[in-house]
């Protein structure tokens, strides 16, 4: 009888706690939810690893094109006046900036009408811009595309999810979960249209700086040519 009574106790404060015990809420993993994104998420990723790779390489490359050294119109200015054109080629080569190189163009055509010196280095400039925003126009691209590819991920998935109501029948938990991974894909392309969006504007902005400064640099060149006749 006795040990009827312990054992009772003992089951009654067993199940006590087991109630007790409070469940362990399910945890929202990132990579699981990544997942669930479907074959979509793979453009997606192509998307965003293009992305890093153009802006890295394109920032790299107009960063590189935009340092130089403050006295090089200076030292092309003595070289000119001296009369000593090789020289200023030398001190042109010397220098890999895109301005440089813009400057050697019109060394090169001294003794012509300053006009013809104006447009071979005005050509030339675009040449070196054209270089400088090479992939730019990609990465344009996967700003408008990678959210198209986010919202095809999403109504590709609602579009399975109703199929799957209409022959295994209504669950509100089943549609709620079908539902925000389906959302995945948007959020996904929408994060990486936006970040390349803004890498685009910001790559341009250094672009149009370099640009700047080309044309400071190409008229204080036309002023030196224009310096001998006034004196």
């Amino acid at each position: 009888m006795i040990l009827n009574l312990i054992l009772l106790q003992v089951t009654d404060t067993a199940q006590a706690v087991a109630t007790a015990v409070p469940e362990v809420k399910e945890k929202l993993s990132l990579f699981a939810l990544l997942k669930e994104g479907g074959l979509l998420m793979i453009p997606l990723l192509l998307c965003s690893v293009a992305m890093v790779y153009i802006f890295v390489e394109r920032f790299g490359a107009i960063r590189k094109a935009s340092v130089i050294d403050t006295n090089f119109i200076f030292r092309i200015r003595e070289q000119i006046l001296a009369g000593n054109l090789q020289g200023a080629k030398s001190q042109c080569k010397s220098n890999p900036s895109p301005i440089a190189r813009m400057i050697e163009k019109g060394v090169n055509r001294i003794g012509k009408p300053v006009d013809s010196i104006e447009k071979a280095m005005e050509t030339a400039g675009k040449l070196e811009v054209y270089q400088l925003e090479r992939n730019m126009s990609a990465l344009n691209t996967i700003s408008r595309i990678a959210p198209m590819f986010g919202f095809l991920g999403t109504i590709a998935g609602m579009i399975i999810l109703f199929f799957n109501i209409q022959h295994e029948g209504f669950s509100l938990e089943g549609i709620a979960g079908g539902i925000y991974t389906k959302m995945v894909t948007s959020a996904v392309g929408l994060i990486i249209g936006l970040l390349s969006h803004v890498a685009y504007d910001y790559l341009n902005a250094q672009i149009n700086k370099v640009v700047n400064k080309m044309e400071t640099a190409a008229a204080e060149f036309i002023d030196v040519l224009q310096e001998p006749a006034k004196n």
